[in-house]
Parts: C-alpha cells; structure tokens; sequence
C-alpha cells in the first residue's frame, strides 16, 4: 500500500515537473511572439511588403505566408498589405488571377514571347521600365490541334500541360484563326455548365475534386471582323463573363464558383486615326507601346445603359496591348477584366488573321 502511494507521489511529482516545463516554454513562446510583435509598425510594413513583392514566381509565396504567421500583428500587416487586385493594383496569390483589375488605374503587365517553342509569358510589371524583369504571372504555348490552334495557359512556365495541376484555361480558335472561344478550368458561377465538346474535354486532369468539378467552361469569345474591301486595322469584338468585385475576397473564398451569373461584358477596339503627316494609323498609349504593329489595339466597353456604373464608357480603355520590342508586349488591364482574361484577349492578336488587315 505504502509502495503504491509512493509510485503515485513520484508520478505527481514527475508530472508536476513537466507542467512546469510546459510552462517555461509556453512563456518563452510568449516572450518571442512579444519580440517581433514590439517590431516598430513602419519596419515591420516595409519588411511585409518586401516579401510580398520579391517572389519571382508562385511557389515562393510561401514565404509570404510564413511571414504572416509569425504572430498576430505580423498576420494583421500581412492581411492589410495582400488585398483584392481591385484594390492595391497589386497580384499576390494564384486566385487573384482571375479577380478583377482596379477600377481607376490599370495593371501594367508585359508578355514575352519566344518564337522558337511557340510560348508566351506573362509577367506584372515592377516599374515603369520595359527592361524591368517582373514577376512572372502566367504562360501559355501554343498548339496546333488538327484544323484550329488553342493555347493551353498555365500557371506553371515548364509544365503547359491540359492535365497539369497548373493548368487554369484554354484558348481555342477557328481555322481561319479570327474567331476564339476562352475556356475556364473551373467554373465561374454556380450552375455553369462544361462544354461538351470533344476538343473542350480535359485528359488525364489532376484537378478532380468533389466540390469543384474538373472541364472547360466557356466565359468569353473573340472574333475578328473581315474586312475585305480595303486594308486597315483590325476590328475586334469581345463578350465576357467578367468576374464580379467581391467585399472582401480571401484566399480561400475566391477559389469557389460564385452563386450567381455575373452577366455579359461587351468590347470594342478602339478605333484609331489617320495621321497623314506619318502615313499610318495612330492611337495614344501614353508611352506604353513603341513600335507600330497591326497587333496593337485598345478595347473599350460598348454603350449600353444597362450595364453597371463604369461600364459602356467608351473612352475608358479596359485593355490595350502593344508592341515594344521583337518579342515584348505591354499589356495593360482594369476592371472588370482579370489578368486570365487580359491575357487569353491579346494571346488572340498573335497570328495572321485572313482577311481582316
């Protein structure tokens, strides 16, 4: 009895000691929170927005997130800084792609291309600089699928697969390469329906989820207007189902469908004007294109005194795209366009388009 008691009297003892050690960490948790929480609040913002800004490519967000798991107020800053692209200009996470641009200024992007494997990259401008590196957003290659062309876009430059985890969409278009269907690999509200066609359907896709159904969904079209009577610029034409501007948009609620249809966007290109002092069509990019290019356009909203404030203004570009370089393009984009979208628009702009210059 008295050798029980004594067994149980050491028991209390040991377990009194680890609870004391528990403790001893517990506090030293505590002091080190308390120590980069006491960070000055200018420091510690400028240190966040350093990491924010200094991945070169998706995967190293996850010292962003890193960051914002430190301690409380290290998550606050994080949370204050990393906003909707509708409201810092700024694309953080892989889910901003496909959330709209901001509403009074746009979203300065380049796109290289590389002629020789067929493949475009996206990436956010940095500066205002056109030999600024970036940081790259997305990439798109680039195939010929019997009589039509698509583009099979990534979120990964080394892996242009359709059944890649990194896949996101599709461009698609005719045989005369003047009318494109733009596919989404996940669908963009509620209730949207895959497209059944055979050349739409994903193979051998990793994406498969219970509550996300894996396919292509149609959000938008592109067509190219003949135009057989006399050369000229392009004429383009756009219908989009452009995403809506959420209140507050996490990580996690932008990677699910919304609940509703978010309506029709229509676009225009803007039409340009003929200089006759340089002998060619002009339009005003404020010194974001340089070289002159059938390529170049500016798109607008048509009139339409249905659509929300903001849209049919038909001075407001929503995207223009343009040459600066051999293989260098601007792309700049506002809401209610996503990045996804912007780029699916000018990857369409690529190519000879029978008829139509």
């Amino acid at each position: 009895m008295f050798r029980r008691r004594g067994i149980r009297s050491e028991e209390i003892e040991e377990g009194g000691g680890e609870a004391g050690t528990a403790e001893e960490e517990t506090g030293e948790g505590e002091e080190e929170e308390g120590r980069w929480g006491r960070m000055l609040p200018e420091l510690l913002g400028e240190i966040v927005r350093r990491v924010e800004a200094g991945g070169e490519r998706w995967p190293q967000r996850k010292d962003f997130v890193a960051c914002a798991g430190a301690c409380r107020r290290w998550r606050e800053a994080a949370r204050a800084i990393v906003r909707p692209p509708c409201e810092t200009g700024s694309i953080t996470f892989p889910s901003s792609i496909k959330e709209p641009g901001p509403r009074d200024s746009p979203i300065q992007c380049f796109i290289r291309r590389n002629k020789n494997n067929s493949t475009f990259y996206l990436y956010l401008g940095l500066t205002e600089s056109f030999t600024d590196k970036g940081k790259f957003l997305l990439a798109a290659r680039r195939f010929k699928h019997g009589a039509h062309t698509q583009y099979i876009i990534s979120l990964d430059a080394d892996d242009l697969s359709q059944g890649s985890n990194a896949y996101i969409g599709k461009l698609r278009s005719n045989f005369f390469g003047t009318k494109f269907k733009i596919y989404d690999s996940r669908p963009p509200y509620n209730g949207a329906k895959v497209s059944s066609s055979r050349a739409s359907r994903r193979v051998a896709s990793k994406q498969i989820s219970p509550q996300v159904p894996a396919g292509n969904f149609i959000i938008g079209q592109v067509s190219y207007k003949f135009n057989l009577l006399k050369r000229g610029p392009r004429r383009m034409h756009c219908t989009l189902q452009c995403p809506s501007v959420a209140q507050d948009t996490t990580e996690e609620d932008s990677s699910k469908p919304k609940a509703h249809n978010p309506g029709v966007t229509i676009l225009r290109n803007k039409a340009p004007r003929w200089h006759e002092h340089l002998q060619c069509w002009c339009l005003n990019f404020h010194g974001r294109v340089t070289v002159a290019s059938v390529k170049n356009f500016q798109l607008v909203a048509t009139t339409d005194a249905s659509q929300p404030s903001g849209i049919g203004d038909e001075e407001t570009v929503l995207l223009q795209f343009g040459k600066v370089g051999d293989d260098m393009f601007t792309m700049d984009f506002r809401q209610p366009l996503s990045a996804f979208q912007a780029f699916a628009i000018c990857l369409t702009s690529f190519g000879t388009k029978f008829a139509c210059e």
